[in-house]
């Protein structure tokens, strides 16, 4: 897609983040999202290649909305200044529907792509299953933690959030108990953009996902839970 592009039309839009100003540039937009479209389209059948289970993905219900969701937020930008998409197993991006496990990726104004992989701050009744399986399993987890793929990509798990004490009902001297704090179980690196190698970009997504596969794997093994019992 036409990157360089892309990323004006978003640092433009972060200027002037009003529905008159959107509604002028709207053309601009359509063609941009179309582009995103056969972007999310090539990756997703990149995915399938080491990944089956997303396969099936519709590129369509992967790629967020523009419009941000301001009913209870006190920011009233109408507008996302980034253009994202996260890609799981039938569409369920929510854990409650069962989807597990998301590949996240989005592109900004000021040139910078995001990558990650894994469960970002799931409902309370997910977080615990899955700390549960920390404990159940945690010779499969620490494996995780040591591949050299993931932590070359991106370190160790993303630290957002992290508890100041154990979670309720885990115990303190538990091997993992540092990684028992976390809110997520998720990670994440941020590269700048390479705008004039458009091209590159579904194979730099690919690769990076790819480095992240154990942590996905490991995550869908997690029992999924009713998140109204």
């Amino acid at each position: 897609m036409h990157l360089r592009d892309l990323t004006q039309f978003l640092s433009e839009l972060s200027e002037n983040n009003t529905r008159p100003w959107f509604i002028m540039n709207k053309p601009r937009y359509d063609i941009l999202r179309e582009e995103f479209l056969t972007v999310v389209t090539e990756l997703i059948r990149e995915l399938s290649k080491f990944d089956r289970q997303i396969a099936a993905v519709d590129p369509k219900k992967a790629m967020f909305r523009i419009n941000r969701d301001i009913r209870f937020s006190n920011d009233k930008s109408p507008y996302k200044t980034r253009f994202s998409a996260g890609i799981t197993p039938n569409n369920k991006r929510r854990p409650s529907e069962g989807g597990g496990s998301t590949y996240y990726f989005q592109i900004d104004g000021n040139g910078t792509l995001g990558i990650g992989a894994g469960e970002y701050l799931p409902p309370a009744a997910r977080l615990k299953a899955i700390r549960e399986h920390v404990v159940n399993d945690a010779t499969g987890f620490a494996k995780v933690l040591k591949n050299k793929h993931l932590r070359a990509t991106y370190g160790d798990l993303l630290d957002e959030d992290k508890l100041q004490r154990p979670p309720k009902g885990f115990d303190p001297d538990h091997p993992h108990i540092e990684h028992l704090k976390l809110k997520s179980f998720f990670v994440w690196t941020e590269l700048p953009l390479r705008v004039n190698d458009p091209d590159e970009l579904v194979p730099r997504l690919a690769r990076g996902f790819k480095d992240a596969f154990a942590l996905v794997t490991w995550l869908r093994e997690v029992p999924h839970v009713n998140e109204e019992e």
